[in-house]
């Protein structure tokens, strides 16, 4: 099975340029694909006119953070304000939120694997439908970290299983799939260069556990139901910690499994707003939590400027 990301340390052309994103031979037989989550279709959108310039995709959990990265990317990039009223192009559904900005495209993903599995699915074909090539794709959010000083960024190295396994596992009519969940190395590297450029706030790599859950699934001891003790619990975050996992959430594997089937080079960088080490509820003011989920922002932000003032 095809292994990660194209090496963006390496100067040759890829089959990007060929639009391999997708691989499934029953889409050139379809008069109509219809990208029902989206509300967009080939046969009712000009989606090559509409999404063919777009070099750089990022994904968030939340509606409200993609509007705020895509005003945010208006001023970075000198395309308009911070308060610029931009529309949403998935208006007419309720599932997701999707907001372009010059060659970047912003969407929400929702909570979990199953969200943002089903969002990916649809924006890859959009991508291919667009005719786009040489796409970066970007993962921010938020985390709980395990020995890391709340705000820190972590930039995903591999994604791990709750078995701490480098892998996303997906039943496909009974049958159990394994796909690696390795990042693109060099594009991680380029996001900590662009946090000591910034010099902010600390950026770190570190491996990242995926979870199918937040209370439960996190070993919270605040959730509705827990048979764990506490020793228990913090038995297993040592264990993950040692393991070289160094935040949790909820979407990395899909995301990271997805950049790899479709060769799309892709970066996770989720911000931890918790020491999990330390406790289990998230404590800080409203306002840092707001000055902490920018971070993230801000080193895509940037590489995307770095990217995009070249051309």
């Amino acid at each position: 099975m095809a292994c990660c990301n194209k090496d963006l340390c390496k100067k040759e052309s890829t089959c990007l340029e060929k639009c391999v994103y997708v691989s499934n031979p029953y889409l050139t037989t379809m008069k109509d694909d219809i990208l029902y989550h989206f509300d967009l279709g080939t046969r009712t959108h000009d989606l090559p006119g509409m999404f063919g310039d777009v070099k750089f995709v990022c994904v968030g959990g939340s509606p409200w953070r993609m509007k705020s990265f895509a005003q945010y990317m208006n001023v970075v990039l000198g395309l308009g304000c911070a308060t610029a009223d931009i529309p949403d192009i998935c208006a007419h559904t309720d599932r997701y939120s999707m907001y372009k900005v010059g060659p970047v495209l912003a969407i929400s993903h929702g909570m979990g694997i199953p969200s943002i599995s089903i969002m990916l699915h649809e924006l890859i074909k959009l991508l291919c439908h667009a005719k786009c090539s040489d796409v970066v794709a970007f993962r921010i959010g938020t985390s709980g970290g395990i020995g890391v000083q709340p705000g820190t960024v972590v930039v995903t190295r591999v994604s791990v299983d709750p078995c701490f396994n480098p892998c996303l596992k997906q039943n496909v009519m009974g049958m159990t799939m394994s796909y690696p969940t390795a990042l693109n190395e060099c594009l991680a590297q380029e996001m900590l260069k662009c946090s000591k450029e910034l010099n902010k706030f600390d950026t770190i790599l570190g491996t990242t556990l995926c979870t199918s859950d937040f209370y439960e699934g996190q070993a919270r001891l605040d959730g509705a139901f827990c048979h764990y003790t506490a020793e228990d619990k913090m038995n297993y975050l040592r264990c993950a910690y040692e393991a070289g996992v160094r935040n949790i959430e909820m979407e990395s594997a899909a995301f990271a499994a997805m950049c790899n089937r479709s060769g799309l080079p892709g970066a996770v960088l989720c911000v931890t707003l918790l020491d999990r080490l330390q406790g289990d509820q998230i404590c800080s003011s409203h306002e840092v939590l707001t000055e902490y989920q920018e971070r993230p922002q801000m080193l895509v932000g940037r590489y995307i400027k770095k990217k995009f003032c070249n051309k």
